[in-house]
């Protein structure tokens, strides 16, 4: 019994101090496979590294956002792939010079080459598991990544502290004012704000219209939100997105150019007692609305003061305080009646015009006070007309009368449409825009540089996608106005269900445009 307890105690001293010393053991006598062994797994670790690296960088370019535990696989494989790289050169120090290190020197690269293995082991193991990098994540909305356009006026300062004050307490809040005076780009500021302030988890921006698209504005709160359709009725997706908003405790709606009284919910917008962390601002030209949605705060968007237009308008125009064009130039901007949009468009029209051009500008605003009648457009019907009669400038008429036809057809799409240019071209070379062009590519060239005249008159907007154009919905307005009063007749039809019983009125039209019509 003695022996057998004794036998016992002795293997079990025996396997403690074997498995103690193995350790040690190897670091001595198996040197040549724990280097080697090392050199594989970070070669490995490296190649992994980089092709990891490629679907990172190119699921960032989708816009995907990248997994978290990707983000540390990374950080930690080139933390580990820098704290060995001096352990890689002494191993290659030691192959180039072919020399053969003390024991003791060897004893201690091992064991540190022998530590490290295991390590670059596990970071290995764990890329199995990255079927994907990232994901498809809700976007942000361009339109409040810059707000560069927003004008600091006593009435838009007013008006914005006003605004930011009442999202906190009250959940409709509408903002009103004259056409061209600067609501959308308030209310971009607005959802600027908030962003930067993280005062909502998501913001989200749509423009209304007169005729608004149900499925269109759907679409972008969808995407906004990470949303995928699983219906293809309105009403279905209405619920869909009712559902997922649901699901955000704070939510900022902007809702742009609303025409008239309208339920938010046909859209699958959540607010009140469906969700009262979902706040509501919407833009109008009309106060009653505001007082039909039940806003429970009205704020009304005032036109510029003398001096802050006259601001406003010297930095446009390029003027600066000693120009010798500045009276004549007080006086067209006196004509602009304080309305941002009607001055960013007559200073550009303007901008290095001579004495006898700026003169003679200030006559046509003179000429055409029978305008001053006119209902529609309120005080940007002057400025635009002005706008658009300096197209000729510095053209031949039939150059100048081009560019003015490319301008009306770009009111030919629906109201904030992205115009592809490439559309355009094919309809201005349809409606026989620069016939003296000798070739297609000739026509193509000349609309394109009448494109960025209007752009750079302040007619057209460069939008964030490429290719594309866009026109506010006031010029858009006046486009239409000038067509009702021009040689040119344009027929826009939306929605139709049948085609219009007028087949002779469709002879002294120069183009005919149908929209969502099926």
């Amino acid at each position: 019994m003695a022996e057998s307890l004794a036998s016992a105690a002795v293997e079990n001293v025996t396997n403690q101090a074997t498995e103690y010393a193995s350790p040690y053991l190897r670091c001595f006598f198996c040197y040549g496979q724990i280097v080697q062994d090392f050199k594989d797994r970070r070669k490995e670790l490296k190649l992994r590294k980089q092709r990891v690296k490629i679907r990172v960088d190119e699921a960032t370019r989708q816009n995907e956002v990248i997994y978290e535990d990707v983000e540390d696989w990374l950080r930690r494989a080139e933390k580990e792939l820098e704290e060995t790289q001096n352990l890689q050169d002494e191993i290659d120090r030691i192959k180039r010079f072919k020399w053969c290190p003390q024991w003791g020197w060897r004893y201690c690269l091992s064991k540190k080459l022998a530590e490290k293995t295991p390590i670059i082991s596990e970071l290995l193991e764990k890329t199995s598991n990255f079927a994907q990098v990232g994901y498809r994540g809700s976007l942000q909305g361009i339109e409040f990544i810059a707000s560069t356009d927003f004008m600091v006026s006593k009435s838009s300062k007013s008006a914005l502290n006003q605004i930011m004050e009442a999202i906190k307490v009250v959940n409709m809040i509408g903002l009103h004012g004259m056409p061209g005076v600067g609501k959308t780009t308030l209310a971009k500021e607005v959802g600027k704000h908030a962003r930067e302030q993280n005062l909502f988890d998501k913001v989200v921006m749509f423009t209304m219209s007169q005729n608004p698209n149900i499925r269109t504005i759907q679409d972008k709160v969808a995407e906004m939100f990470g949303l995928n359709f699983q219906t293809n009725t309105e009403e279905g997706r209405a619920e869909e997105l009712f559902r997922s908003m649901q699901r955000v405790n704070k939510i900022l709606v902007i809702v742009d150019d609303l025409w008239e009284e309208f339920r938010l919910e046909s859209i699958g917008i959540p607010f009140g007692d469906e969700h009262k962390g979902c706040k509501i601002l919407l833009t109008t030209r009309h106060q009653q609305v505001c007082t039909k949605m039940n806003c429970q705060k009205e704020i009304q968007l005032s036109i510029l003061s003398e001096y802050e237009a006259w601001v406003l308008f010297r930095d446009k125009a390029g003027l600066d305080d000693c120009s010798s064009l500045n009276d004549v130039a007080k006086e067209v901007a006196g004509e602009c009646k304080g309305l941002p949009l009607a001055i960013v468009t007559v200073a550009k029209a303007l901008k290095g015009e001579s004495l006898d051009g700026w003169k003679a500008a200030n006559q046509r605003f003179k000429d055409s006070r029978h305008l001053d009648n006119e209902e529609v457009l309120g005080g940007v019907l002057k400025p635009l007309k002005l706008s658009y009669d300096y197209l000729n400038k510095g053209n031949n008429q039939m150059t100048g009368n081009d560019i003015q036809m490319c301008f009306l057809l770009c009111s030919f799409f629906p109201e904030d449409y992205e115009i592809l240019i490439e559309i355009l071209i094919m309809c201005g070379i349809g409606v026989g825009l620069f016939p003296n062009a000798s070739s297609i590519e000739d026509k193509r060239n000349e609309i394109a540089v009448a494109l960025k005249k209007l752009q750079k008159f302040g007619l057209l907007l460069k939008t964030d996608g490429a290719g594309t154009i866009r026109m506010h919905d006031v010029v858009r307005d006046f486009a239409h106005w000038q067509i009702s009063t021009g040689e040119n007749r344009f027929m826009v039809k939306d929605r139709l269900k049948e085609w219009p019983d007028m087949i002779e009125s469709f002879e002294c039209c120069t183009a005919i445009a149908l929209w969502n019509c099926r």
